[in-house]
């Protein structure tokens, strides 16, 4: 079987908040960038032993978090999109998808570090499903025919992407503890508000992601499971929070007759809703 293996970095166990694990510059980035590698090893092992004969891994946190040095070898990296950019070089060449170090989306209650793209969004849906990240890359997949079977990240991340994808297996390696979605906040304000949570210690975080990607892709080997029901034509809603430097709540959309893939690349025109 050959897999595509989407990274993220919020949703590994033991980084712990924006401010100082997430970014270049940032006193903990390296460190974070070491978790999030042994992470990806870790699942490796468990889909290779599952009955991975290939695997693609995709760095797909915003400024990059996979440290290569550390990376296992049996693997082929992956930074960067190719045309689109959505569905990000998956292609129907894969047998199924899986997620390591992956966050919930925007305003999701419990979540840690939960965010769309970016602090300032305040909600995305598709056809009136709110989804995040995680969401957009599985629907991209299902249209392509290929199963999303695995997820790890915080139990916020576990919970959505069990709500999305039937029979998906899920590993949380940490869980949130603050209540309420922050919708009220500004972008600025968001970051502080979702940064509380209780984390396993890494290295048994790495334990249960192994047998948890192993159980999965045994049981893709066996069971049909992983694709998200699909119902054309598509609409995207976008909604973005109020900052600094955006006064007020902004919603943008886009369409398409047939293609999430295609509504996912569609352009966007923003506009001000005055609150």
């Amino acid at each position: 079987m050959k897999l595509y293996l989407m990274t993220d970095l919020e949703g590994v166990a033991g980084v712990l908040n924006f401010e100082h694990w997430t970014g270049p510059g940032k006193r903990c980035y390296d460190v974070a960038k070491e978790f999030l590698t042994e992470e990806v090893n870790a699942a490796v092992d468990g889909l290779f032993e599952g009955g991975a004969t290939e695997i693609l891994v995709c760095d797909g946190h915003g400024p990059g978090a996979m440290d290569v040095r550390l990376l296992d070898p049996r693997v082929e990296l992956l930074r960067g999109w190719g045309e689109g950019p959505w569905p990000l070089c998956l292609d129907e060449s894969f047998d199924a998808l899986a997620f390591v170090g992956q966050h919930a989306k925007a305003g999701t209650e419990y979540g840690h570090l939960a965010h769309t793209q970016w602090l300032g969004c305040l909600d995305l849906t598709v056809n009136g499903v709110s989804i995040g990240e995680f969401g957009q890359l599985a629907m991209c997949a299902s249209e392509l025919g290929v199963r999303t079977i695995f997820g790890s990240g915080d139990a916020a991340l576990a919970t959505e992407a069990e709500a999305l994808v039937p029979g998906i297996e899920t590993v949380a390696v940490k869980r949130g503890v603050k209540p309420g979605t922050g919708d009220d906040l500004t972008e600025e304000e968001y970051e502080r508000f979702t940064s509380s949570a209780i984390h396993v210690h890494p290295a048994k975080a790495r334990r249960m992601i192994r047998e948890g990607a192993r159980r999965a892709i045994a049981r893709a080997r066996k069971e049909e499971f992983g694709l998200v029901s699909l119902q054309a034509p598509f609409e995207r809603v976008m909604q973005a929070r109020p900052s600094k430097d955006r006064p007020h709540r902004t919603i943008s959309r886009a369409t398409h007759a047939s293609s999430v893939i295609a509504v996912m690349n569609a352009p966007e025109e923003p506009v001000p809703l005055e609150e």
